[in-house]
């Protein structure tokens, strides 16, 4: 044996042992020695007959893939057969070939981890997979668009260029939505593909159950048999020592045999702490995409897909409130909008900025304090486009005079201060003054639709943006 033949097997040796058990390494693989290679033909030296079948009928498939990955993918095997000492070996070909399309049965005693269940037609096969996660609902923005461009790429083609795919991000940005659309989309595209979708938490709690039932060849055979695996929220396998060293096993069968795998996390794998080394370092191996925070304007567009596509009578200005307030969580929202159509629905009302006022606090931290004039001064000032000098100077030319009645207005039914306090705040009016602006703007409201409707649409600026 070469020096180079050596450093290859010993290659495929650490393949070997990363997809089997001690036992079955010692077993089976231990007493294999690479007798020659002269770069197309490698002849791998087993001591009996009995081994060299067995090897044949239950490890073929792994052999064939270690190989074509360490020595190259035209590589062909044969065995060097030696059951009685002095006696000239016999060659045998492997008949890999046939074997690689359809693995014998073993007819020995079954391995931990190349045993299969029997396989269920991928159209019999529960996905797991949430039908109102799909691309067609997945809003794109510059927070996530990189992720989707990737998971429509997988969805046509997968395990070819980004695998493993690992998908991470803070709660509530999409990643679970997203990973159900690519596997919606292989199956549509795919057919014929076994796709299994599930968290980190299912895993732990179906491994834990076939460790108890004694079913654990089971359970890793039934994983073997998937061909695209999505794992979300894997941070959760954290602390779990041997469901970790299974799923590592079942990684890395999947991954040899060209199996596509998606994750998902809350944070990028070298942030991960509890996790093992090896497990970290093969998340690497494919792309790491990041879905961030939605922005304010993608907040705006996925309910305003939301409230279009179910028909729901939401007005644009509530839609607007929200998306400014919510904190970037697309499940926040979601949670809102039905909350607000369960209470408009059970009361009988209508969804204005009254009830999201209501429901806001129940899923974020709402600025509580109270409004004072100078927000209603600041307010009034951007949504007209005039300076704050111009609002409190003593020119009574329109439009700047109007709108210095109706921040007076605003003032007197939005805070607690006196008329008196009103008109110190605007450059020095009186009482009357302030009394007869009062009256003015709320009787233009009462009877102009119009100007109704802009007043209603500044309170909501004002008391969005303090």
């Amino acid at each position: 044996m070469t020096k180079a033949l050596k450093e290859l097997w010993d290659e495929c040796v650490e393949i070997f042992k990363d997809n089997i058990t001690p036992k079955q390494f010692d077993t089976w693989f231990a007493c294999i020695e690479p007798k020659s290679f002269d770069g197309k033909l490698l002849v791998l030296a087993v001591p009996s007959r009995f081994v060299y079948e067995h090897l044949e009928a239950t490890y073929i498939h792994l052999i064939y893939k270690v190989i074509t990955r360490v020595f190259g993918k035209d590589v062909k095997l044969s065995y060097a057969i030696q059951e009685i000492a002095g006696k000239k070996p016999v060659n045998r070909p492997s008949d890999g070939n046939t074997n690689i399309q359809q693995p014998v049965k073993a007819k020995a005693e079954a391995p931990v981890i190349d045993v299969m269940t029997q396989v269920t037609p991928a159209s019999d096969l529960d996905s797991r997979l949430n039908a109102n996660y799909t691309f067609a609902s997945f809003i794109e923005g510059d927070s996530n668009r990189l992720a989707r461009s990737v998971g429509e790429a997988i969805a046509k083609d997968p395990a070819k260029t980004f695998n493993p795919l690992f998908i991470y991000g803070p709660s509530g940005c999409g990643k679970t939505h997203l990973v159900n659309a690519i596997g919606w989309g292989i199956k549509q595209q795919h057919p014929t593909l076994r796709v299994l979708y599930l968290s980190a938490h299912l895993f732990q709690v179906q491994y834990t159950t076939a460790v108890c039932q004694n079913k654990l060849n089971d359970f890793i055979g039934f994983y073997q048999s998937i061909d695209v695996l999505i794992i979300d929220d894997v941070q959760e396998l954290s602390g779990h020592l041997k469901t970790q060293n299974t799923f590592f096993h079942i990684f890395n069968h999947l991954h040899l045999n060209n199996k596509q795998i998606i994750l998902t996390a809350d944070r990028p794998p070298i942030d991960i702490v509890g996790l093992e080394e090896r497990l970290l370092t093969r998340f690497k191996w494919g792309l790491q995409a990041e879905i961030e925070k939605p922005t304010k304007a993608l907040c705006r567009a996925i309910l305003t897909y939301k409230v279009k596509k179910d028909a729901l009578p939401i007005p644009a200005n509530v839609i607007n409130y929200i998306a400014e307030k919510v904190n970037g969580s697309v499940r926040d929202l979601e949670g809102i909008i039905n909350s607000l159509m369960a209470r408009s629905t059970i009361y009988k009302c209508e969804v204005n900025m009254k009830l999201a006022d209501q429901i806001l606090p129940c899923y974020i931290k709402v600025d509580t304090r109270p409004l004072t004039i100078d927000d209603i001064k600041k307010g009034a000032c951007k949504y007209y486009r005039i300076t704050e000098t111009e609002l409190c100077s003593q020119s009574r030319r329109q439009p700047v005079n109007q709108i210095r009645q109706t921040v007076a207005y605003l003032a007197s039914t939005l805070t607690e201060l006196s008329n008196i306090q009103i008109g110190d705040s605007l450059g020095g009016r009186t009482h009357a003054t302030i009394l007869h602006s009062i009256r003015h703007i709320k009787g233009l409201a009462e009877t102009d639709a119009v100007f109704r409707k802009e007043l209603e649409d500044l309170e909501d600026e004002i008391k969005r943006n303090r």
